[in-house]
């Protein structure tokens, strides 16, 4: 599953991130790192951006970044 077809108020751990070069250097440095769980806090009416929270911060991706980004599902 990908972090974008997650739920508002969804938590899942990342297990892969997709995204190549520069894309993935800059998920990487705002700390969307494998192993980190991170919580879907809202989604736009449209469906783009998505807001996330990762180690305490909250985070603003667009839904094509978020699809590149898998998850498991936590309870």
């Amino acid at each position: 599953m990908n972090l974008a077809m997650l739920q508002p108020g969804q938590t899942g751990k990342i297990t892969k991130i997709g995204s190549l070069g520069p894309m993935k250097r800059r998920l990487m440095d705002m700390g969307v790192l494998v192993g980190e769980v991170v919580r879907v806090e809202k989604i736009a009416p449209l469906g783009d951006p998505i807001e996330i929270t990762v180690k305490a911060y909250k985070l603003s991706l667009r839904k094509s970044e978020a699809e590149g980004i898998l998850v498991e599902v936590l309870a």
